[in-house]
């Protein structure tokens, strides 16, 4: 078998069988096969694409391309949840907690944020002393023990993937459903969760634009899980705006203790809430009403803070910052920003918001760029707003008093203002399944 025919089929839009994904997946990952050739067939994929069958192909032979973890010494239905990514989208510190709570185990593998878009562990590491980098058997341990375990991913979880993203990055290959869909999924498979909730975001925050584009993205994903025998399914959610008010590490985990306190913002919650009611029903504890009580007890209840609480003990974190956010790093400059004009917020290009931040020190330019856990930006003025010039629109939070002008501006830029209070979608949009698609 050549590298050059399976390029040549694929250019010409034709369909690869099992063995010549291997064949290129296998040779690749070990160094055989060369980034041009492996840049070649990705931009015939690109081009040429893939049916649901060579994606799920190849997504289980990048799932097996390295470690796969083994969550058979936990008892009960473990459930994994993943999101696309947003600014502001800090659900997992909420949804983890929730669900343990209500007694299901939650083994959590999660990311860092590039880009826009924040990531988990690096929201966790802005706790003093908590620990991300967890043995296996540590990570097992804290679940069986605590109920929930929220951990950095492991450096040999499918390295074909993450081999393969980076070329991607490199080549213009990023934003292709079957490409998208198999790198998701293969770390997912390889983490070991009996069954799968997806979190697909659509808006400006987010990677996939429009809710049909969204859509596609979850049908693919499901589709995947459902060929290798995982559970599958998806919520599309709004990312027209951040996910909350808070944007930064420190502030995110702040509101997200104020949410399992019952009292952070009424978007976070929803979508919260509603993710965590997911997770029940597919780990098989009842329908989504009844589920969505059992959600609202452990809320109501302070269940579900006591298990975040655990988990940041066990972990190695100081966990009276859940009632003294004193105790996190506090940014040296805030800096209010003032509302330019009379009117209403129509609109904010959430993804340039995601960016003030990131200039502010929030996230990362690049894999190596270091965070400053104690910037970003609380937004007081989201879409549908009215707001009266002068009046304070968000702060700034910076270590870095050079940052804060050009932040500004690149926020302020991303605000559109109407004279009529504008009408907004559904935080909820679609949910999808092997049995469909239900719209909201």
């Amino acid at each position: 078998m050549r590298m050059y025919d399976i390029i040549e089929k694929k250019r010409d839009g034709k369909e690869l069988d099992y063995e010549e994904i291997k064949f290129f997946i296998k040779g690749y990952t070990q160094g055989r096969i060369p980034d041009y050739q492996a840049a070649a067939l990705l931009m015939a994929i690109f081009l040429r694409g893939m049916n649901p069958r060579e994606t799920a192909d190849l997504t289980e032979l990048m799932a097996d391309s390295g470690d796969k973890i083994d969550l058979s010494g936990i008892k009960g239905v473990k459930v994994d949840k993943h999101s696309t990514g947003g600014v502001g989208d800090k659900t997992t510190l909420v949804v983890a907690p929730i669900v343990a709570a209500c007694g299901v185990p939650v083994a959590k593998m999660s990311g860092r944020g590039l880009g826009h878009t924040g990531g988990t562990i690096d929201k966790l590491e802005s706790i003093k002393g908590f620990r991300t980098e967890l043995s296996r058997e540590e990570f097992i341990r804290n679940v069986q023990e605590v109920g929930v375990a929220i951990a950095g991913q492991t450096g040999n979880l499918a390295p074909a993937d993450k081999k393969l993203y980076a070329l991607r990055d490199a080549t213009a290959t990023v934003s292709n459903i079957s490409l998208i869909a198999s790198s998701v999924m293969s770390k997912k498979i390889a983490a070991g969760a009996d069954k799968i909730l997806l979190d697909v975001k659509t808006g400006s925050g987010a990677f996939m634009k429009t809710l049909e584009e969204s859509i596609k993205l979850a049908r693919a994903m499901v589709d995947i899980g459902e060929r290798v025998g995982r559970k599958t399914a998806a919520v599309v959610t709004d990312m027209d705006a951040p996910l909350g008010n808070a944007v930064g590490n420190s502030l995110e985990v702040m509101e997200a203790i104020d949410t399992l306190k019952g009292r952070g913002p009424s978007d976070l919650q929803e979508v919260s809430f509603e993710l965590a009611a997911r997770m029940l029903t597919l780990a098989g504890i009842g329908d989504m009403d009844f589920c969505r009580r059992k959600v609202e007890t452990a809320v109501a209840g302070g269940d579900a803070l006591e298990k975040f609480a655990r988990m940041v003990r066990r972990q190695g974190g100081d966990d009276r910052i859940i009632h003294d956010y004193s105790l996190f790093d506090k940014a040296r400059f805030e800096h209010d920003v003032l509302s330019d004009k009379d009117g209403y917020i129509q609109s904010i290009k959430t993804d340039s918001l995601g960016t003030a931040s990131m200039m502010l020190g929030a996230g990362r330019e690049t894999k190596e760029s270091s965070i400053d856990h104690s910037a970003g930006i609380l937004m007081y003025k989201k879409t549908g707003m009215e707001v009266r010039k002068g009046e304070v629109i968000a702060k700034l939070f910076t270590n870095d008093r050079d940052k804060i002008h050009e932040a500004e501006k690149v926020l302020k830029a991303s605000l559109s203002y109407s004279d009529h209070r504008p009408s907004r979608r559904p935080l909820i949009l679609a949910y999808v399944d092997s049995e469909g698609v239900k719209r909201f």
